[in-house]
């Protein structure tokens, strides 16, 4: 035995006047300033449609536990709202001020950056490389060290060295010769003066 439901029917006149009108007052025929008198259907829009496979009973009971859900969100964030006022408050007492918040923030974000597994593989990296290239850089060195060891034992080094020996004599011989004339009263003069330097 089916019995069907028919919703019961009702127009009521309802009279809306919006506070302000979101449209320009140049744009005649969109909305006038004061509706009247529209015919509103109570009970299609007291009853929206029921999703398929839910009955009348569970769609109340969803509603309610939607409300409860809500409310709950609505007092959570009031408390939320309460607890970062009373922890600002303590900032305030305790001195602290955001930018030392923001330092604190940065050097935790850095501490974490420095323990994470990344970051360590790559300080790993880079220090290897450090080493390789110092190494490196050490090999040059010493290769170049030698190769100048090399060069300034080798026949034409020295005959350049000699040469330059001989030049560097004549010079200071010929100094030596201008100024013997002056002597100085220790007689510190009379003795020529001994070349160490390796030209």
């Amino acid at each position: 035995m089916l019995v069907e439901e028919t919703p019961l029917e009702v127009s009521l006149p309802l009279s809306v006047k919006p506070l302000s009108s979101p449209f320009p007052s140049d744009c005649p025929g969109l909305l006038s300033d004061a509706m009247t008198d529209v015919p509103v259907d109570s009970a299609a829009s007291a009853r929206t449609s029921v999703p398929e496979g839910l009955t009348l009973a569970e769609e109340e009971e969803l509603r309610s536990e939607l409300a409860k859900v809500e409310e709950e969100i609505g007092t959570l964030r009031q408390v939320l709202a309460a607890k970062e006022r009373h922890c600002g408050e303590l900032k305030r007492k305790l001195g602290l001020t955001p930018l030392d918040g923001l330092k604190q923030n940065l050097s935790k974000s850095w501490h974490d950056v420095q323990v994470s597994n990344a970051y360590k593989k790559t300080q790993e990296t880079l220090s290897q490389a450090g080493q390789k290239t110092s190494a490196a850089l050490s090999n040059v060195g010493s290769v170049i060290s030698r190769k100048l060891g090399d060069m300034r034992n080798s026949a034409t080094f020295k005959s350049f060295e000699d040469r330059v020996g001989t030049i560097k004599s004549r010079v200071v011989g010929s100094r030596e010769n201008s100024t013997d004339g002056l002597h100085s009263p220790s007689g510190a003069g009379d003795k020529p003066p001994q070349d160490n330097a390796p030209f």
